[in-house]
């Protein structure tokens, strides 16, 4: 029996198993059904990470590397090229791999870091016909960066978020022309820098509140037409633009790999599509953490890493006392302007120095306070000079605070000035 588990290779996953080798446990291992460890990280060539974390910048395989080599330097063993394809209430986990064929390993405790996907094309019911040259922004980075293949030359993007503003940014560089980035709302889904680097410095158009109304072509795509929308976000008619182009690039979204969360019956947020967790990230099945993306879409993968160690601390805390009670429990709520909170329960009690908070705002906003509330009762009251959906926010509630919380509070957002 293992003492630990982790299913996914990538950063969260490479980060929760040093974690918990730092603090003592020595059998581990770490599922990946892809080739190699990295995740993501190794089709993110780009600079930007690791600014947090490592107080310096690197490329994705950079940062990757780094985890690597430190889980080189341990005990942990790997099995790549392995799927999981269950876990079962009592920590069995099935898995298949080309080496090691059908296995059921059990372990004292298990950490789910299996990332996220992208949102496709029928995902979000795009209209039109069915041509070839239509990708997600992450599909074609895996085709340029680590296959060496440009998917087309003349390129439209559907979303704003991270990836597909890195990709306009990385198409332009490998010679194709990126006519526009179109965006259903009316701001920008990524962070300000990548906006900045990746369109403005190349020129590249953004239409906010616009969205794709139809994919023309028969065996490549020809043109797509392109529409302003309403506030009710619905095309509005006479507003159409043409663009001849051989190549749509989608980034509508990311989001979490969790059927195997929901399979075991884990209590999933509706509003993130992961794990309701505690203050330690640990799942309403005892002994399973989730952490990184299958947990909430992050923005920084150096908060990812801060995550994950804290996911491989709590579990190696686990293996050496799983029968420790559960005390109080203090359930988090979003409120207005909040689209959701991380974790959304806190134990006081494990709380010792205070909890973390990440949230994500639901529009941009200007000078803005964060409000902490338990019932009619102001709690915190902290300020920002801007918000916005696309950068993940973060406070401290401090133990003091989680003292008088009762059992419930609720953050929300207020823009100063509104009512």
């Amino acid at each position: 029996m293992y003492e630990l588990i982790v299913i996914g290779g990538g950063p969260a996953g490479l980060a929760a198993a040093c974690a918990a080798w730092e603090h003592g446990l020595r059998r581990i291992l770490v599922v990946e059904r892809d080739r190699e460890l990295g995740g993501i990280l190794n089709q993110c060539i780009h600079n930007g990470f690791g600014l947090h974390y490592f107080r310096e910048e690197l490329t994705g395989p950079e940062y990757a590397g780094r985890f690597i080599r430190m889980l080189e330097s341990t005990g942990v063993e790997v099995r790549l090229d392995t799927t999981v394809l269950e876990i079962t209430p009592q920590r069995q986990v099935h898995m298949v791999g080309k080496e090691t064929g059908y296995r059921v390993e059990e372990a004292r405790a298990v950490i789910l870091a299996m990332g996220c996907r992208e949102r496709t094309r029928g995902a979000i019911a795009l209209p039109g016909t069915r041509p070839a040259g239509v990708f997600t922004a992450g599909a074609a980075q895996r085709y340029v960066n680590m296959e060496g293949w440009l998917p087309g030359r003349r390129v439209v993007i559907l979303g704003s978020g991270d990836i597909g503003l890195i990709m306009a940014r990385r198409m332009t560089l490998e010679g194709a022309r990126v006519l526009a980035c179109v965006e259903v709302l009316p701001y920008s889904g990524g962070l300000t820098r990548n906006l900045v680097q990746c369109l403005q410095d190349y020129d590249i158009p953004l239409y906010l509140s616009h969205t794709v109304t139809d994919i023309r072509g028969r065996d490549r795509v020809e043109q797509v037409v392109v529409a302003q929308v309403d506030q009710d976000r619905r095309p509005i008619p006479g507003t159409e633009l043409v663009f001849d182009c051989d190549t749509l690039l989608l980034s509508v979204g990311l989001i979490p790999e969790n059927e195997l969360t929901r399979q075991v019956g884990i209590r999933i947020d509706p509003r993130t599509n992961g794990a309701v967790v505690f203050e330690n990230m640990e799942t309403s099945l005892p002994g399973v953490f989730a952490c990184g993306n299958v947990a909430h879409v992050h923005d920084l993968v150096d908060f990812v890493t801060a995550e994950s160690r804290k996911a491989g601390a709590a579990a190696a805390d686990h293996v050496r006392d799983p029968l420790r009670g559960e005390g109080p429990v203090v359930e988090v709520a979003a409120g207005a302007g909040v689209s959701y909170t991380v974790p959304q329960r806190i134990r006081p009690d494990r709380a010792a120095e205070g909890c973390g908070l990440f949230f994500r705002v639901d529009r941009v906003l200007g000078q803005s306070r964060i409000l902490v509330r338990s019932g009619d009762r102001l709690l915190a009251d902290v300020s920002r000079s801007r918000l916005a959906p696309g950068e993940m926010e973060h406070i401290t509630l401090s133990p003091a605070l989680l003292a008088q919380a009762g059992d419930s509070i609720t953050l929300s957002v207020q823009e100063v000035g509104s009512q």
